[in-house]
Parts: structure tokens; sequence; C-alpha cells
């Protein structure tokens, strides 16, 4: 397969779309991320639905982020080993099957809560494996000069994905019943299979030899010759350059901490604070507008030219402590609106910055491992953030926990900004492609 030549930058996104694999790529993972967020709207009111109590809604919804958090190494070391389109495909095939299968036995009231639980466990299953898949396999689908757009807009769609996953799943739940949007869900992981196996055959293929950083081919001598390192060896090889990197892990670092802050005061003390203030129906909103935020990002970062998007990237990080502050003063609705706007975009810049670096500094055939590390230390985060944030406000008052929080943020943000590593990283020029070769020959 060989690329066409970039595009001018007024035509840089239409310019990035143009690409088979990547519009099948960006397809799949919309419709991955659709379904995983529609999944835990529908199982919830599926479980109440059964007479199950908010206990056992924990339950089963905690089961999946459990999986998902136990699987996420696995899902990187499987990513590296195989090719990442067919792991794609039989995650995605696989939730299809069961997530129509149990929509259907709740159809016919036939569900108990123990299935849901194992429905539970599977969509966790299902979300570990496809996060760093699809975020190791996008760099196989575009240029290395267009990464920067391809991230945006892929995202853009993922962003999508989650807000239609959302407000779908509560709608269909409260018209339908919850049965029939686990077999919506169902379809869409059937969509993103198919979606993942056109972007497989249209991507471009890896190199020939993965090499390990020391530049020694990733086997082992044996009797018999050469065979794969174990598991635990290429665990241990994706941890080396994961930790080998001082601006991975520092960034890794500071977003434990800003997820953690984030999860407790938006998503634990904001409902608690528009109960008092501006109602819970204007909290709907303000939600939303973050997610609008992060669209508009996604168009603005995909036009930008920056050398040093890493640094921008985290120094906009600091924007997460305006809806904080918003929260903690009582703040107007329309002040809070515009912190959320903002926090949106930031995030973006970010996120896409991120992707960008990890996908040109870290070697091919690590980076689905490097992804799932990266992956494990931003979730661990949010139920720690979750369940301090309450407590911490009994103790201490919402606005002291609140105020705390910004100067957390706003810490580590300047703590992340004092690595040199992360301030001069660059992105977005021309990277070693070793499967150019190969490339041009197709």
């Amino acid at each position: 397969m060989a690329f066409p030549s970039s595009r001018p930058d007024r035509d840089v996104l239409r310019g990035v779309l143009r690409h088979r694999a990547f519009r099948a790529l960006t397809l799949g993972r919309s419709l991955t991320f659709f379904g995983n967020s529609m999944a835990p709207v529908v199982l919830a009111f599926a479980v109440l639905d059964l007479g199950g109590s908010a206990v056992d809604v924990g339950l089963v919804v905690g089961a999946r982020s459990v999986s998902s958090v136990l699987l996420l190494l696995f899902g990187g070391l499987l990513a590296d080993r195989l090719p990442r389109a067919l792991v794609l495909q039989g995650a995605a095939a696989s939730a299809a099957l069961v997530q129509t299968g149990v929509g259907l036995a709740v159809l016919a009231d036939r569900a108990p809560i123990g299935v849901l639980l194992v429905l539970s466990v599977v969509q966790g299953a299902v979300a570990a494996v496809s996060v760093p898949a699809s975020a190791a396999l996008l760099p196989r689908t575009v240029p290395p000069g267009e990464l920067r757009p391809a991230n945006a807009l892929s995202r853009m769609g993922i962003n999508a994905g989650m807000i239609a996953g959302t407000s779908l799943g509560g709608m269909l739940a409260a018209v339908a019943g919850p049965g029939w949007g686990m077999v919506l869900d169902g379809v869409a992981f059937l969509g993103a299979a198919a979606a993942y196996r056109l972007a497989g055959r249209a991507a471009a293929p890896p190199s020939a030899a993965a090499a390990e950083p020391d530049g020694h081919v990733r086997a082992v001598e044996s009797a018999g010759g050469t065979e794969r390192a174990r598991p635990w060896q290429e665990m241990r090889q994706g941890w080396r350059e994961f930790a080998s990197r001082t601006w991975v892990w520092v960034v890794v670092l500071q977003f434990f901490v800003v997820n953690a802050v984030s999860a407790g005061g938006i998503q634990v003390l904001g409902p608690a604070v528009a109960d008092t203030t501006f109602g819970r129906t204007a909290w709907g909103f303000v939600l939303a507008t973050q997610m609008a935020g992060a669209l508009v990002g996604g168009l603005l970062v995909a036009r930008s030219r920056s050398r040093h998007a890493l640094r921008i990237g985290v120094a906009v990080v600091a924007l997460d402590a305006l809806p904080l502050v918003a929260l903690a003063e009582s703040a107007d609705l329309a002040l809070l609106l515009m912190a959320m706007f903002a926090n949106g975009i930031a995030l973006e810049q970010f996120s896409v910055a991120w992707d960008l670096s990890l996908q040109e500094n870290v070697p091919q055939e690590t980076l689905a491992r490097v992804y799932s590390y990266d992956a494990l230390g931003s979730t661990l985060a949010l139920p720690l953030g979750e369940m301090a944030a309450g407590p911490l406000a009994e103790r201490f008052g919402v606005r002291p926990t609140l105020l705390c929080g910004v100067g957390l943020v706003l810490l580590v943000t300047a703590g992340a900004l004092g690595s040199s590593q992360v301030r001069g990283l660059t992105a977005g020029g021309p990277v070693p492609d070793e499967g150019a070769a190969e490339r041009a020959a197709v």
C-alpha cells in the first residue's frame, strides 16, 4: 500500500479521510465507544427492572471496571503479539454475540442478575483489548505527516460515539426497555467488527521484524531455532519502554492526579452542588457543554502545526481547574458553562498531543503495551477520586475540597512542565518508517 502525498492545510481534514484504512478504523472506534458508553446505562436499568437494588447495580456495573483494569495490560500485550485489526475484530465480534444474546434473554425475561454480571465482565474485557489495539493501529492507516489531524478526527468520532451512546442508552431504556438497548449495542459492535476487518485489509503492513530498543530482534534463541519471547518477558519489555521515557511516566503521573481530582470534583461533588444551586436539568447541559468543547477542540488541533504539541497540551491541562473553581464559588450557570467548554477544548488539545507523541516516539512493536500502561495509570485514578471526594467534603466542606483539587491540578501541571523532556519533545515532523520499503513495493 502506498500513501498519496499530503494535501494543503486548508484540506487537511478532508485529506485524511481519503485513506480507506483510516475511515474504517475511525468508524470502528466510534461504534465501539458508542457501544461501551451505552452498555453501562442499559445494564443498570436492566438490573433495576429485575428487582435489583442499588447495591446490585453497583456490583454489576463495577464488575465492568474491575475487568477492564485487570485486563488492560493483557490487552496491550495481545495487540503487540497478534495483528491488531484481528484482535479488534475478535473483541468486537465477541461483544456483539454476548450483548445480543443477553439482550434477547432480557426481552424474554430469562436473564438473571448473574448473567448480567457475566455480560459486564465481557464488556470490560472488550474495552481493555480495544483501547490499546485501536490506538496503536492508527499510525498504520495514514502517512506520518498526517498523524495529527488523523488523531484529532478519530477522537472527534470517539466523542460523538460516546455522546450518542450515553444519550440513546437512557432513551431506549426508558421508551423500549433495556433489552432493546442491548440488542442495538450488539448491532453496533457487529458493525465495528466489520469496520476493523476493512481497516486491517487496507492498512499498511507492519515492518518485517520487530526490534528491541537496543536493536536486537524480539526473539529468543532455543535449541530448535528462534521463538517468540514469553508473555512475561514481553510485559517487562513494554514496561522498559514505558519507564525509560521520562516524558511518558511524568505525564501519566500528572494525569493520575488530574483524573482523580476531576472524577471526584465533577462526577461526585458536581451533582451535589447542582442540587443546591441551578438544578439537575442544568447540570446535564453543563456536562454536554464539555463534550461540545471537545469537538471544537478537535477541529482546532487538527489544523495546528505546532512542533511542541506535548508542551502545549500539558500546559492547557491547567484549565481543568476552571470548572472546579466555578463550582467552589457557586458561580453563575453561564460562567460554569464557559468553564466546561474551555475545559473540553483543553482536554482535546492534550489528548491529540499525547497520542501523536506516543505514536511518533514509541516503537510500533511495543506501542500497544505502552498504551496499556498509560491507560492503567489513568483508570486506577478514577475510583480513587470518586471514593475520596465524598468523605473529604463531609470532613472539610465542599468548597475547601474543590479548591484543594484546584491546587493539586495546578501543582502537578507545573511539575510536569518542569521536565525538560516534556518541554522539549517535538512532534509532527518526519519520523523513521521501518515499513517504507514494504509499502513502496506493494
